[in-house]
């Protein structure tokens, strides 16, 4: 049986929101195991948990402004990162590091 666990911020979804992704889960999870009869033993637990609890990038959560701060640093960090590195080892020479 799968069990599928979503975390999410308390209060970003409705009610309903949530039910319908349960659903949609759940239709994903058939469309993959390939068999209707599987439908019935998909467990999907959708946990909203409190926003103190939620960090990005080891700062508090803040909603929309977080997720444009981290957006912006993002972008700031690719535009530092010397050349294309295409494995960990050519990274970690390539990006700065920030403290």
């Amino acid at each position: 049986m799968p069990f599928v666990n979503v975390k999410l911020v308390e209060g970003v979804f409705s009610t309903e929101e949530k039910h319908e992704m349960a659903k949609a889960l759940t239709d994903v999870m058939v469309r993959f195991e390939g068999s209707e009869a599987f439908r019935e033993v998909v467990w999907v637990l959708i946990e909203e948990l409190h926003p103190d609890g939620w960090h990005i990038g080891g700062r508090p959560f803040e909603g929309p402004k977080s997720l444009m701060d981290s957006l912006g640093r993002s972008k700031s960090i690719v535009e530092s990162i010397d050349g294309h590195p295409t494995t960990r080892a050519e990274f970690t020479k390539a990006a700065p590091v920030r403290i």
